[in-house]
């Protein structure tokens, strides 16, 4: 997980202090943003307004929502797409390959 400063120490910290989820859009993320300001300004309460923009640039940061998307569990496993269908593919050994190789190109 990415590491900021001790006041915001994970994504999953950012998203709690915003109270979003981690699949939050763009939008969602904004309008939590403007609503935590909104209940802590800075001028009432600087060191919480600072842990809410930092979460909220942590959580808007493009590499990391990307790394979030990478490092989710799979749903379910990739094997699965391939249930049911037939592979048209046969070993065949390496004689097919060699007789290729031998033949003469002129």
């Amino acid at each position: 997980m990415p590491q900021t400063d001790s006041s915001t120490r994970t994504v999953d910290d950012a998203a709690a202090l915003l109270g979003v989820a981690l699949t939050a859009t763009d939008p969602e993320l904004r309008a939590a943003y403007l609503e935590q300001v909104r209940l802590h300004p800075p001028d009432r309460e600087p060191e919480r307004f600072e842990r809410i923009r930092d979460a909220h640039d942590l959580l808007r940061d493009p590499a990391v929502r990307a790394r979030q998307v990478l490092q989710a569990p799979p749903v379910r496993p990739l094997s699965v797409v391939l249930d049911g269908v037939e592979s048209s593919r046969q070993f065949v050994g390496s004689t097919p390959w060699l007789a290729v190789l031998k033949e003469n190109r002129s």
